[in-house]
């Protein structure tokens, strides 16, 4: 015999009070393991839709039983969405979102939420992506990890180091906020003005450049390395979006590029930079992507 009580106004009211409290964690945590706003909002939805069926009175701590089941959701959305981005027209790159208008998402430790991070991250298998973004982005303890994932602590720990392994790898060492900005907004100024010149002496010598537009015509589909050819390739959008405005917007915590053709989003660029200069961009130009950033730049109205 069901033994929970009836569902009221009062309770409903209390749940959505918890939840609303718990949704940008939730998010931050669906987001980071998925790279994606929008299948991200829909784990949120589905995580809001369980706890109203559930008996939040056996429920002993709200935060570490919503976030296990967005976790798990996520995992299930992660494993699906591997295949569907194997028929991707091109380098897929993950959807940027602005943490200007949601500061909270970008309050937790923010390296797991830069871009580049963020695409190694899918190379890594789920479960792996997830562990790693629990205890680095989140700070969760392998006790807790290990019973989200459903492993013992030991496993845990093994699959965090390896993802940190993994991404050591595969980054170089950053140079500071300060010099990362003047040196976007010197990308910036010069990408306005279409100076090949000017964008070289920002770049460094390997810098490679990825296009992320899902077979958008006049998108390179494979990544473009080399200063000079990427000052070239940089300094064609001058052309390609003529008349667009250059404005430095924030995604991902960190500032980036973005174009606009009257007053919509029709590139947003995100660098990564060592001492030698810029070292990796990432053009964020597929239409879906870039409404999905504009929907977090006027804060998600998606509400329980």
């Amino acid at each position: 015999m069901d033994q929970r009580r009836p569902l009221t106004d009062e309770t409903l009211s209390a749940a959505a009070d918890a939840f609303e409290r718990l949704r940008p964690r939730l998010f931050g945590i669906a987001y980071r393991v998925l790279g994606s706003v929008s299948e991200a909002e829909d784990v949120v939805q589905e995580v809001w839709l369980r706890w109203q069926g559930t008996d939040r009175g056996a429920v002993l701590d709200h935060g570490a039983f919503l976030a296990r089941i967005t976790t798990r959701l996520a995992i299930n959305v992660a494993q699906s969405a591997r295949v569907r981005r194997e028929s991707y027209v091109g380098p897929w790159l993950p959807e940027p979102v602005d943490t200007s208008a949601d500061p909270q998402l970008g309050a937790e430790r923010g390296e797991a939420l830069e871009l580049a991070v963020l695409l190694v991250l899918q190379r890594l298998n789920p479960v792996e992506r997830a562990a790693y973004v629990l205890r680095e982005a989140f700070g969760y303890a392998y006790d807790e990890i290990a019973g989200m994932l459903e492993l013992s602590q030991a496993n845990a720990r093994q699959i965090v180091s390896r993802a940190r392994r993994r991404l050591a790898a595969e980054r170089r060492e950053p140079v500071d906020t300060a010099q990362h900005r003047r040196l976007l907004e010197a990308f910036v100024a010069a990408a306005r003005d279409g100076d090949v010149a000017a964008l070289e002496d920002v770049l460094s010598a390997d810098v490679v450049a990825h296009a992320d537009g899902n077979g958008m015509r006049g998108v390179a589909r494979l990544a473009v390395a080399g200063a000079g050819r990427v000052a070239r390739v940089t300094a064609f959008a001058h052309r390609f979006f003529p008349g667009a405005e250059y404005r430095v917007a924030e995604a991902n915590g960190q500032p980036c590029l973005l174009l606009l053709v009257d007053g919509a989003a029709v590139a947003l660029v995100s660098a990564t930079a060592g001492p030698d200069g810029i070292d990796g961009l990432y053009w964020v130009l597929a239409p879906q992507k870039l409404r999905a950033y504009e929907r977090s730049a006027r804060g998600r109205t998606d509400r329980a």
